[in-house]
């Protein structure tokens, strides 16, 4: 918490080049990418970090193959570049997945010509993946069993990639990039208004932690409040050329249903994409796509009923699936980016692509749409235009992304062998220690390794079943702005997506992690994660948390 109240008394001591609001990952990355390129940054969120649409996607960063049926071959084109542009930078978290797609008797493309798509789809991505394959229904069954062929015209085999942490982990890590080059970010602050005054913006904000309201100020500001975008612009009296729609995105998340750990692919009832998608032990099925107009929204028993309803209908489980095979779910909606007075545009068929409006004479940029895939882009974009109005970029061909260099990995993986961090591995967990903690932290995991060497208790799993060490927890309550439990279960980590929120609450360690990662106010910060359980599950026993 003290990082959070340090950062809270800089932004209204200082004069920033830029203040960024939201904190998802159009607002991270445009962070990363100013402060590493040596802009002044405070970066602001109401809620918590990634706390929004980038903590509810589907963890794919796919060049868009269904974009091709619509014919947009250049944003094909773009995505896909930027995908193999991803699994460059980050080796280690965006990695090459295959998709095992099915197609139904009397679907509207014959598969042969959909699998001619694919073929297309590897050419625009440069040959960066496996081949795509034919495969006939009986090759399909032989894959993965779990598929019910009886009425399959038979499928095919492509790849694109995943984020093998959670969506919000990733979305952090250019957070925490950010910080490490001089951004002052807080989570839960609120931003009321903007001004102009002699030049300059004047931002009044609100610590939604303690009701302390004070100002920001700043030569420019970037609207990247996603979903919340238009309604701030309506707020400061910004006239834009694009607006939103709203998708909404329904995930479920339930114990493993597949043999192989590929993506199985779909047409839903309703004739879109779904997807059956590893998530270690567990598979996370989904997606819907209705139309919102409220970007708060949430999972209804239609939702449920829907995806269940398809599972049941293209797996062949032996045991359907019910709502009481739920673990958790993740909802959120997509914002699409059209052009002012098109309301009435074919949501459906709108791509994922961003927009960046820009008023010069204001030093006021907005951001729409966008998502992981594209993401660098973004954060490129906007320093370009930052540097066109006026602000200095000292070092503007920085490289702001990626893994750090090599050598740095092989230092950690020397220092990890000899204190025999894989050893340590639970036979439950996943994957070894040595991977997993690479891939969460980077160059911060030596942090952890040197807790590990102070102490080897540092290296026991803290939560049964949760893969994370009591190191992590120590370093996530230091450098991570934990500030509700939440933040840690569910974005820090993907505890809360692998367990059910009931499970959490009567793990063992939890009382040990939030006193870990609050201090003296770990009670108070466990019962309200309780209550809130308790509000959703009425009933369930929490006196045994020990």
């Amino acid at each position: 918490m003290l990082l959070r109240e340090t950062n809270i008394n800089k932004l209204s001591e200082e004069v920033f080049d830029v203040l960024v609001l939201g904190a998802g990952i159009n607002g991270a990355v445009s962070a990363a990418s100013l402060s590493r390129k040596g802009a002044s940054v405070a970066m602001i969120d109401k809620g918590d970090f990634a706390g929004q649409t980038s903590s509810n996607s589907s963890n794919l960063a796919w060049g868009g193959i269904k974009y091709l049926e619509n014919h947009e071959y250049l944003l094909v084109n773009k995505l896909c570049k930027s995908r193999n542009h991803l699994m460059r930078s980050y080796p280690s978290t965006v990695q090459e997945i295959r998709f095992l797609t099915t197609l139904q008797k009397g679907f509207r493309f014959p598969a042969w010509f959909v699998f001619m798509g694919t073929c297309l789809y590897w050419l625009m991505g440069r040959f960066f993946t496996q081949s795509p394959r034919f495969l006939s229904s009986q090759k399909i069954k032989a894959l993965e069993p779990a598929i019910d062929i009886s009425n399959a015209q038979g499928g095919f085999e492509y790849s694109d990639a995943f984020l093998h942490d959670n969506d919000a982990r990733f979305v952090f890590n250019f957070v925490r990039s950010a910080m490490d080059n001089g951004a002052i970010v807080t989570n839960y602050v609120g931003a009321n208004a903007s001004k102009r005054v002699d030049g300059l913006w004047h931002t009044e904000a609100t610590d939604q932690e303690t009701g302390k309201t004070f100002t920001i100020r700043s030569t420019s500001i970037i609207n990247a409040c996603g979903p919340m975008v238009d309604p701030y612009n309506e707020l400061v009296e910004q006239k834009t050329e694009h607006k939103h729609l709203f998708s909404k995105g329904v995930h479920l998340i339930v114990n493993k249903l597949t043999k192989v750990d590929k993506v199985l692919a779909f047409f839903a009832s309703d004739g879109r994409l779904f997807f059956v998608i590893p998530m270690g032990q567990k598979t996370c099925l989904g997606t819907t796509d209705n139309q919102v107009t409220d970007p708060n929204t949430s999972v209804t028993e239609e939702d449920r009923d829907f995806i269940l309803d398809n599972v049941n209908a293209l797996l062949d489980l032996d045991n359907k699936l019910t709502r009481a095979d739920i673990i958790s779910e993740r909802c959120g909606v997509r914002p699409l980016a059209v052009k002012d007075g098109k309301g009435d545009a074919d949501w459906v068929q709108l791509s994922r692509k961003h927009a960046i409006d820009v008023n010069h004479a204001e030093n006021y940029l907005s951001v729409f749409g966008g998502k992981l895939t594209d993401c660098i882009n973004v954060g490129e974009e906007i320093a370009d235009i930052v540097a066109e109005l006026g602000i200095e970029l000292p070092h503007k061909d920085a490289i702001w992304y990626g893994e750090s260099a090599s050598s740095i990995k092989k230092e950690f993986e020397y220092r990890a062998a000899l204190i025999g961090l894989d050893d340590m591995t639970p036979s439950y967990s996943s994957e070894k220690l040595t991977t997993r903690l690479w891939r969460r932290y980077d160059i911060h995991a030596l942090q952890i390794l040197d807790e590990i060497q102070r102490d080897p208790t540092q290296a026991e799993q803290l939560m049964k079943n949760a893969e994370y060490l009591r190191a992590e927890v120590h370093y996530a309550a230091r450098r991570e702005m934990i500030t509700h439990l939440e933040d840690f279960v569910r974005r820090r980590s993907k505890i809360e997506m692998v367990l059910r929120k009931t499970e959490i609450v009567n793990t063992p360690g939890m009382i040990e992690a939030c006193e870990i990662l609050f201090g003296d106010k770990a009670e108070e910060k466990r019962q309200e994660y309780v209550n809130k359980v308790l509000a959703d599950h009425p009933g369930t026993p929490v006196a045994s948390v020990k």
